[in-house]
């Protein structure tokens, strides 16, 4: 019995010197025991793409920080040779995925980030990333219109993708068009063609996918050409001039669309005599099912997401889709009687669709909630719609192939949402702190993280954020500085990140007109130069 107590002491000797050893390295090392946590929560991506190391940043995603010198050492000397590996794939993109994330601007794309990481229950939640902040590729990209300083969801979505500038309000026209000069659109020698037009005159699929109405200034830019965004159907518009919903249905290269996926059924019938809908009797969603049936190839409607699961991919050719009579429900309103999908819903159908394309395919993405959310100043809106792009690039990147598709996010123009204060780590990001008086004005009252610039949240004198009883609440409007039914875009720049063949191309300062130019080069589509040719 003697014995046996005095082997038991000598294992736990052996064990406990064992530990003494181990125990700091493992406490320091990044990525290593609780200190890093790679959870399905935590991490952006899941398994399979974690093996194509070399193709995204693979950092870790440390729970909580540790003090010591070593940890933030060994953690940047540990990414300095990850990045050092990181791989640069130089040959022609089959495919293009471009998500376009309507004011997404740096503060929006921090405060989502920081929302992600407290969800997860990472301290702080700072340290969290959104799957395309994976990318290895960045750009910052300027906005501004050819005639003013601040950018529209309309001149923007010109230059990145028909690679122009333009006027504000104005699409797919060069800047000789002014806005609302109905004439001047007329001039065809004013139209430019698109990103997705290119894609189509060399063979490959094409697709649009938004949560707007698709007669939207984002997705309009794709195959419309306006003197006014605001020409959605025949109520505004000139007699001589053809509104943007016609255009979609009626012209080249919208009608040729493989996928169309968004709002705005108004625009197209309106069977609910909507008093801002058509008032013209046209039947275009009719119009568009006729002339797929002379394709004599499978084709589909669907207005629900009931209905889009049940489409079989390999029958359908062509599918469109309007889910709603104007723009989506904001995912935060939706109630499970809801029969709405999401952007990852018809992300990944749309991918599945035009994959079947050995030449390839083109498919714009909008989120365009964000931008919506931010004009109301409804903070919490907004992060949360950037919380579904960041699912729905992931479902785009687990759909993908990084050899053969390159993935590029970026934003058309900012929104003046800050970050205010010196709050604590930890402190809710829709909330304050209150344990010290960093988040106390001059005048002695509490306010919020997040601000507007401008925008309805302009509150009276006196306004004390910690008496405010519907901080929590999903609409709580946060406060703005100056006064302004809807809140006013910001003009400073926009990131772009990028993935894939040529993404090396995105880097620096570039011109947001410059964009469809690198995608052009890359898929070797539209009129200049092309790796294609070049290499």
């Amino acid at each position: 019995m003697e014995v046996t107590r005095r082997d038991l002491l000598i294992v736990l000797a052996a064990v406990s010197i064992v530990l003494v050893i181990l125990l700091p390295s493992l406490l320091i090392k990044p990525g290593s025991g609780q200190d890093s946590v790679e959870s399905d929560i935590a991490s952006s991506l899941s398994d399979d793409i974690k093996e194509r190391a070399t193709y995204l940043i693979k950092d870790p995603i440390h729970t909580s920080e540790l003090i010591d010198e070593e940890f933030w050492f060994q953690d940047a000397q540990e990414k300095l040779k990850r990045d050092r590996n990181m791989r640069t794939v130089n040959k022609r993109a089959k495919n293009v995925i471009f998500f376009l994330s309507d004011g997404m601007g740096i503060s929006t794309q921090t405060a989502a980030r920081t929302l992600k990481g407290q969800r997860a229950d990472l301290v702080g939640g700072e340290q969290a990333k959104l799957s395309f902040e994976e990318f290895p590729n960045v750009a910052l990209s300027r906005t501004y219109c050819y005639d003013y300083t601040v950018a529209d969801s309309a001149c923007s979505a010109t230059a990145y993708l028909s690679g122009v500038k333009a006027n504000k309000d104005t699409i797919g026209v060069t800047a000789a068009v002014k806005y609302e000069d109905c004439q001047a659109q007329l001039d065809k020698n004013s139209e430019v063609e698109s990103l997705l037009a290119w894609a189509m005159d060399e063979g490959k699929s094409t697709g649009i996918v938004t949560t707007d109405s698709l007669t939207g200034a984002s997705p309009a830019g794709a195959y419309a050409h306006t003197a006014s965004r605001d020409w959605t159907n025949n109520v505004d518009t000139p007699e001589d001039c053809e509104d943007i919903a016609k255009q979609l249905i009626r012209n080249k290269p919208g009608k040729d669309f493989n996928v169309i996926f968004g709002g705005g059924g108004k625009n197209f019938t309106n069977e609910k005599n909507d008093l801002e809908g058509r008032t013209d009797g046209l039947d275009l969603i009719g119009e568009w099912k006729e002339n797929k049936k002379t394709t004599g190839k499978g084709y589909a409607y669907v207005t629900n997401l009931t209905q889009l699961k049940d489409i079989k991919s390999d029958d359908t050719d062509y599918i469109l889709g309007i889910f709603n009579d104007d723009k989506f429900e904001y995912n935060l309103d939706l109630t499970e009687e809801d029969d709405q999908p999401d952007l990852e819903d018809m992300t990944r159908k749309a991918i599945e669709i035009l994959s079947k394309n050995e030449n390839g395919f083109v498919l714009f993405i909008e989120a365009a909630h964000v931008d919506k959310a931010h004009h109301d100043n409804l903070a919490q809106k907004a992060l949360e719609e950037v919380l579904r792009l960041d699912e729905a690039v992931t479902a785009a990147l687990e759909m993908s192939d990084l050899e053969e598709t390159l993935i590029i996010v970026t934003a058309d123009h900012s929104h003046s949402l800050t970050i205010n204060g010196y709050p604590k780590r930890g402190t809710d990001i829709f909330g304050y702190d209150d344990t010290t008086d960093e988040q106390l004005s001059d005048d002695g009252f509490y306010y919020p993280t997040l601000m507007y610039a401008t925008g309805p949240g302009r509150k009276p004198a006196g306004y004390d954020v910690s008496k405010e009883e519907h901080l929590k609440s999903k609409d709580y409007v946060a406060p703005a500085t100056v006064m302004r039914d809807s809140s006013a875009h910001q003009g400073e720049d926009v990131a772009v990140y990028a993935v894939g063949p040529q993404a090396h191309l995105f880097k620096g300062l570039i011109q947001q007109y410059y964009i469809p130019h690198i995608l052009g080069y890359a898929a070797c589509i539209g009129k200049g130069d092309k790796f294609c040719i070049s290499s």
